[in-house]
């Protein structure tokens, strides 16, 4: 699996995410000023609520673009079977006979990118998997509870 690949496709995604929290960002800003956002009375609040959502989605579209700098330029190096864990790793995971593919990034963790033959989910430091990942590395196994339940992860190979 190629992480230039992983890359491209995720600032791909970010940018596409970009482009449509623009285009949010700027039908909440015309909401906020239209006519009929004018309060009628001193209980009417729909013009500060469209205010805040114009603030809310205008952060949105500062804090992908954030994200996107820190994808495309952070550091990728290639990792071997006793290299610690670390940001640009590309981790295979087995956790009850299921193999799970994990590309630790600086930001944007929460997303799926599917490439030619594997599904792979990117993850930051600060998400549980991946703070559990860092510093660990092939044959280690991590442990994560979450809802009470424990499950037990290992580490397959890192790339």
């Amino acid at each position: 699996m190629d992480k230039h690949a992983l890359i491209q496709a995720l600032c791909a995604q970010l940018e596409d995410e970009i482009a449509r929290a623009i285009e949010t960002a700027q039908r909440a800003r015309e909401g906020a000023v239209h006519e009929e956002a004018r309060p009628e009375n001193d209980k009417d609040t729909r013009a500060l609520e469209t205010s805040y959502l114009a603030r809310g989605q205008a952060q949105r579209v500062v804090d992908l673009q954030v994200a996107l700098k820190q994808v495309r330029f952070m550091d990728v190096r290639e990792f071997g079977p006793d290299d610690a864990i670390a940001i640009s790793a590309l981790v295979q995971l087995e956790a009850e006979g299921e193999e799970r593919w994990i590309f630790l990034a600086p930001a944007a963790g929460g997303r799926r990118l599917q490439l030619a033959a594997a599904s792979v989910d990117v993850l930051t430091p600060e998400a549980p998997l991946g703070r559990a990942l860092i510093g660990r590395c092939e044959g280690d196994e991590v442990t994560l509870r979450t809802t009470g339940k424990a499950r037990e992860y290992a580490i397959v190979s890192v790339r």
